[in-house]
């Protein structure tokens, strides 16, 4: 049975923090619930995908059972990812039981990452589960480009799933991958849309992950040169502000909104790495850009009655984090620094 009704008790009791051989605490798990997406966006996965049989995905059962040995372990924060997590059949029922760790205070925040195309159906449930804040990708405001960069989105969907997140009462971030020659003339279109929104946004550099259909060299964009440009028309002020994830934020003084800067290749941010990424098949990366990875699905199943051993390779797999990726991208690089697409890991 893929789904989480049965679960009792949760297994064992609150276990030691999770602190990597680099003094980092490990606070923040982002766990992919599904490599499935209903979009293909170009820059994250290639047209024609393969995906994986269900046998070698995590039941629901089995998800909730990891996520809650990471918060006995100290993780304060989860952020459901995909692929597209919301059109992971029966993901409310993970989402709902995810939320026991919120009423007993264990969990500080339960969020999603979202195309935003299944929100105006669920947005209300997500609201109720607990969730405050969810973050929806929106590359682009112009319909024909947007549905050019994701393959197969409708915009006004999109559109129409943020106002229903918003009517619920959560608090939306507008992530947006810059890609030269694609959309970065619509920057200061899109802070004005937030600042009439009442949204904020994050931009992030291009990632080297996965085969794509083109060459990554031809659209990347540092954010230093976004941001200088930005700062032509805008009045950017720095905050001393932390979502718990690696962006670096200004606030907009005309508008009063937020703006995030994700810079993993122009500026990375791993001296204050936090987080581990769960895909959605149990191998668990202790960096988005290294290959390097611990198998939590194996423990899970051999041991169905005690969380000894998956608490024991989860530990095993922190002193293993490093200290930060290998990602670059120019002209002499121009594969992927890993090739594992980022709807495998989890964006």
């Amino acid at each position: 049975m893929d789904g989480c009704e049965t679960i009792g008790k949760d297994r064992g009791a609150e276990g030691t923090k999770l602190v990597d051989p680099f003094g980092r605490t490990v606070k923040y798990l982002r766990v992919s619930v599904t490599d499935r997406c209903d979009f293909r966006c170009q820059y994250c996965m290639s047209e024609e995908m393969t995906f994986l049989p269900k046998s070698e995905v995590l039941s629901l059962e089995e998800l909730d059972r990891v996520c809650a040995a990471f918060v006995r372990k100290g993780v304060e924060k989860i952020r459901l990812t995909g692929g597209e997590p919301l059109v992971r059949k029966d993901i409310m029922v993970l989402v709902n039981r995810l939320g026991r760790h919120l009423k007993t205070g264990a969990l500080k925040e339960l969020t999603v990452t979202t195309n935003g195309s299944q929100l105006t159906k669920l947005a209300p449930g997500l609201a109720a589960a607990g969730i405050r804040r969810i973050n929806v990708s929106v590359d682009s405001l112009k319909e024909d480009r947007f549905r050019e960069i994701t393959r197969r989105g409708d915009l006004n969907q999109v559109l129409a799933g943020i106002k229903a997140a918003r009517d619920a009462g959560m608090q939306v971030k507008i992530n947006a991958v810059a890609l030269k020659g694609v959309n970065d003339d619509e920057y200061d279109d899109m802070i004005r849309w937030c600042a009439e929104t009442q949204t904020d946004m994050t931009l992030i550099e291009t990632m080297p992950m996965g085969e794509v259909d083109h060459d990554r060299t031809d659209h990347y964009l540092p954010l230093s040169l976004v941001r200088a440009r930005l700062s032509e028309k805008w009045t950017l002020e720095d905050l001393d502000y932390n979502s718990g994830g690696p962006a670096r934020y200004v606030r907009v003084k005309e508008t009063g909104r937020k703006i995030g800067f994700i810079t993993p290749l122009s500026h990375n941010f791993c001296e204050s790495c936090n987080r581990v990424r769960l895909t959605c098949t149990g191998t668990l990366y202790m960096c988005l850009g290294q290959n390097d990875a611990a198998d939590l699905r194996f423990p899970m199943r051999v041991e169905k009655d005690s969380d000894e051993l998956l608490e024991a390779a989860i530990d095993e797999a922190i002193g293993r984090k490093p200290k930060g990726h290998d990602f670059i991208i120019d002209r002499r690089h121009k594969g992927p620094a890993v090739s594992r697409h980022m709807s495998v890991t989890g964006g």
